[in-house]
């Protein structure tokens, strides 16, 4: 097959757009192959040893994307599990092959939801093959014979075949037309929790991730971004430094970075470090988080605000009340912080004449697509003389959807032609250059009756668009659909649950300068908290029981209550927590629908006499609809609460000068070991739909946590993190 011919600038612009949310149809490509490695489709080759080498196009970041798509297309297959390895095609391959593989991009929790389809189709087509070229060397019908653990069996006879010998004759054969699936209630491989295929690896040392990434001959560069949001570069003084040893070459990266290439990183970061330079700090250097928040404190009460979901007349409604209540929550910045910082090592192959032939890079990335687009702009090279190997990332969380450091490196190895450049980022640079959680404020309105029944609520949401920020081309008539995540009127994404006969969900877009980014669980975090923290408040407000005031108002939303009574069930809510070394439990819950999921927490805490907070135990239930493999979803739950609780107890990043203030561990902190609660999982898929995992339960982690410190000790708190309140009794 023939590469498409693509200019460049086509290509970056397609490759942007497929990143906004482009997916193409499925079909199964097939190409000849060498017959000692036979590819029967895009994802599966078989070897002559019966190794099955299944092709897992996302990212995995330890969430355990590339164990569930290969369960799924083994269970197709008919493989033998122990038989399976998997491996990345390339997003260059991609491009060549028309992209076979469709979509690179990891994130949104749409890993495995918006690719099982095709991805069992490869499966179930490889086998159908397989079973063809047996049945064809039989000379018998293949419906009597039968695929089970990589081998086929001729019903008849019994005489029986391993997929390993008869997978280049397979090869050779054209891919079926119809190629039907099987029943979910039927699988005995997808489904089950065994044992992801990378944890050995990550165990023993064998796992390469991208700080880890070494080649021949390899140089390696630090950086430094101007420190001030927006802010560019003046000037350095190169000759300051490049006496030092092992340093190779000083180079400015952009219009605000410069980079040290040197023979070791510590060599390159230390001679950065003193490395005379000047900023040019921008229209942004007295920015403070101050002026960030009047600024959405506008737009509270802004008569302009986009509406993402009505019913009745919530306004009239509220005006005409016999009682009000009213709240203001705020949400702030929050880093990614991810474990492995960023970092990508790159190469520009040059000519004997010094023309550069080919840009190659080696990065952890949760878009490989994206990241090829990078490559190949800042390069110059046409997208035929680029690619990108993708390594497993020590964490993404939404930060490796984004392409700044591949820029940054492709750029500094143009600057040492012929010879790789691993550009690793410092922590500091790290934290003070990311793509924020958006920052938002929401002011919350109930009306109720003489009887205490809810008869409006009025929801206005103040703060960032992420996708205004970095996909302006998806926004629909001036409206951002991620801010609504949770709070839609219907649909498969995160309906709102809750029946208010009049009710009015608005956003009044205020965009700061700070890059924001999609940052686990996105808006569904904090529109968690303000739904839920809120639901909590009208309930106390009029004397009822939290969780019958959920169950009244879920009445008609079966799915969002079935997850919240199973929590409450799990928990015994209800009934008196048992005291904790003496210490009182109280309990909080929280429920909602996001990435296409049904979720909910019932959290157990005290409050101590000196206001510490403990979390004893948070109960959760997920209903993604089909469970590929209940382990590692009871894994990406409890992951999730730690993440989630860090966020909530010590996430924020601030502003000063323009520049951000917390540059490391010891000012962005993480929940601790000590302090991380019992987590219990209720997996309860009801079929019939294919919701995401790793990130819907992050957003009812800190709202159950809030209600129950609440319950606790009367405290409502509005406003995170927690680190900046007092819990300590009067």
């Amino acid at each position: 097959m023939n590469a498409p011919t693509l200019s460049r600038r086509g290509f970056v612009a397609a490759t942007s757009a497929s990143a906004g949310g482009l997916m193409l149809g499925f079909h199964v490509p097939a190409v000849p192959q060498p017959a000692d490695n036979p590819e029967l489709n895009a994802w599966v080759v078989v070897q002559p040893d019966d190794t099955i080498v299944i092709r897992i196009a996302r990212s995995e970041m330890g969430q355990g994307t590339l164990t569930g798509l290969a369960q799924l297309v083994a269970e197709e297959l008919e493989a033998d599990w122990s038989k399976v390895r998997t491996e990345y095609p390339t997003p260059g391959q991609n491009l060549a092959r028309n992209r076979a593989w469709g979509n690179f991009s990891t994130g949104g929790s749409r890993g495995v939801r918006e690719s099982h389809e095709y991805v069992r189709k490869g499966g179930a087509a490889a086998r159908m093959m397989l079973v063809q070229a047996a049945a064809d060397a039989w000379k018998v019908p293949v419906a009597e014979c039968h695929a089970a653990t990589s081998t086929i069996t001729h019903l008849p006879s019994k005489r029986r075949v391993r997929y390993g010998q008869v997978a280049a004759a397979a090869a050779k054969l054209a891919p079926p037309a119809d190629i039907p699936l099987k029943d979910p209630k039927t699988w005995t491989l997808a489904g089950k929790p065994v044992k992801r295929l990378d944890t050995a690896d990550k165990l023993n040392g064998r796992q390469v991730y991208g700080m880890d990434f070494t080649l021949p001959g390899m140089l390696n560069a630090a950086i430094r971004d101007c420190p001030v949001v927006g802010g560019k570069l003046k000037s350095f003084d190169a000759a300051a430094i490049t006496s030092k040893p092992g340093i190779k070459q000083v180079v400015r990266v952009g219009d605000s970075a410069v980079a040290v290439v040197a023979d070791t990183w510590w060599r390159a970061k230390s001679a950065l470090d003193a490395l005379p330079i000047e900023w040019d700090e921008g229209p942004h250097a007295k920015l403070s988080s101050a002026d960030v928040a009047a600024m959405l404190k506008a737009g509270l009460d802004a008569p302009e605000a986009i509406v993402g979901n009505q019913v009745g007349n919530a306004k009239d409604a509220l005006a005409s009340a016999a009682r009000r209540i009213e709240a203001v929550y705020s949400y702030p910045h929050q880093n990614h912080a991810t474990m492995e910082v960023m970092n990508a090592t790159a190469k520009i192959t040059v000519s004997a004449t010094g023309t550069p032939e080919r840009c190659e890079v080696w990065t952890p990335t949760q878009n490989g697509e994206a990241a090829f687009a990078a490559a190949v702009e800042a390069s110059g090279l046409p997208p035929t003389k680029c690619e990108v190997y993708k390594i497993h990332l020590g964490g993404g969380f939404g930060r490796r959807g984004a392409t700044d450091w591949v820029r940054q490196a492709v750029e500094i190895a143009k600057a040492m032609p012929g010879t790789p450049v691993k550009l690793i980022w410092t922590r500091e640079e790290d934290m003070l250059h990311g793509f924020y959680h958006p920052v938002t404020m929401c002011k919350l309105q109930a009306g109720l009756d003489e009887k205490g029944q809810l008869t409006a609520l009025q929801m206005r949401l103040s703060g960032q668009s992420i996708v205004a920020g970095l996909f302006p081309q998806n926004m629909r008539d001036g409206r951002d659909p991620v801010v609504f995540q949770g709070l839609n009127a219907g649909g498969a994404e995160g309906a709102f649950g809750y029946a208010v006969p009049n009710l009015s969900i608005e956003h009044a877009m205020r965009n700061p300068p700070v890059r924001p980014g999609f940052w686990r669980g996105v808006n569904l975090n904090h529109n968690a908290i303000y739904l839920e923290c809120f639901i909590d408040e009208i309930a106390h407000a009029t004397q009822q029981d939290p969780l019958a005031l959920r169950r009244q108002l879920l009445a008609h939303s079966p799915k969002h209550l079935a997850v919240l009574n199973a929590v409450a069930e799990r928990a015994g809510y209800g009934k008196p927590a048992a005291p904790v070394k003496g210490l009182a439990v109280h309990r909080g819950l929280a429920q909602i629908m996001g990435f296409g999921s049904y979720v909910a927490a019932c959290a157990e805490v005290s409050v101590t006499s000196a206001g510490e907070l403990i979390v004893h135990r948070i109960v959760a239930a997920t209903d993604s609809g089909h469970a590929v493999n209940p382990q590692q979803i009871e894994a990406q739950v409890e992951g999730s609460f730690a993440y989630g609780l860090s966020a909530a107890l010590y996430g924020e990043c601030t502003l000063k000068d323009g520049r951000f203030q917390q540059a490391n561990f010891d000012t962005y902190p993480a929940l601790l070991m000590a302090q991380m609660p019992k987590v219990e999982t209720i997996v309860m898929p009801s079929g019939g739909f294919w919701g995401g995992v790793g990130e819907p339960t992050i957003a009812v982690a800190a709202p159950a946590v809030l209600n129950a410190i609440f319950a606790a000790t009367g405290q409502r708190i509005r406003e995170l993190p927690l680190k900046n309140h007092s819990l300590k009794r009067a």
